[in-house]
């Protein structure tokens, strides 16, 4: 239960979350937040904090070599998999193994990894994960056209998640990848 939103702007990517932890009906606002940088990596996530927790603190994700897509789908989830694995937190269901949902950007590009360790890059160059995903989206869509900086298009898909989920709440949290050199 929650949103990430992420989009892609003249060579990085931004990332934002909302602060909900949600237990069936019940909510927490938090501390910890979804969104966070990772070396030159913005990751945000869905799905677990725990998982979360892992990708921040105890990840050590591989600086990018070669094709960035063929590196993310290889290299990248192939330490991803022992992390989530050696933290405890990866799971096994009829030989398949399964982790979370999250955002991560890299370079200008942004990945959806879903929770079969798919790398999926979207050609809309904005992407939502979570329970207001539907709803970010078509904020994301609708302010494409728009002259807004990327933190007013992802507080506009945030807002709405927030205001149509209720498995969405403020406050908000926004993470960038670094400028590229």
């Amino acid at each position: 239960m929650t949103v990430i939103v992420g989009l892609v702007h003249k060579g990085r990517v931004h990332l934002g979350a909302d602060s909900a932890g949600v237990s069936g009906l019940s909510i927490a606002i938090r501390r910890d937040p979804k969104v966070f940088r990772n070396g030159p990596y913005a990751v945000g996530f869905t799905t677990s904090y725990r998982m979360g927790q892992l990708l921040q603190h105890a990840f050590q994700p591989p600086h990018p070599t070669g094709d960035l897509h063929r590196f993310m789908v290889t290299t990248w989830t192939d330490a991803l998999r022992t992390c989530l694995k050696d933290g405890g937190w990866a799971r096994k269901d009829s030989e398949q193994e399964q982790a979370g949902t999250f955002l991560v950007g890299i370079h200008g590009r942004l990945y959806s990894i879903w929770d079969d360790y798919q790398v999926a890059e979207h050609a809309d160059d904005y992407a939502a994960v979570g329970c207001g995903d539907d709803l970010a989206l078509g904020a994301l869509h609708a302010t494409a056209a728009l002259d807004l900086s990327p933190r007013r298009r992802l507080t506009a898909a945030l807002t709405a998640a927030e205001h149509h989920s209720a498995g969405v709440a403020g406050p908000y949290v926004y993470a960038s990848t670094p400028k590229r050199p």
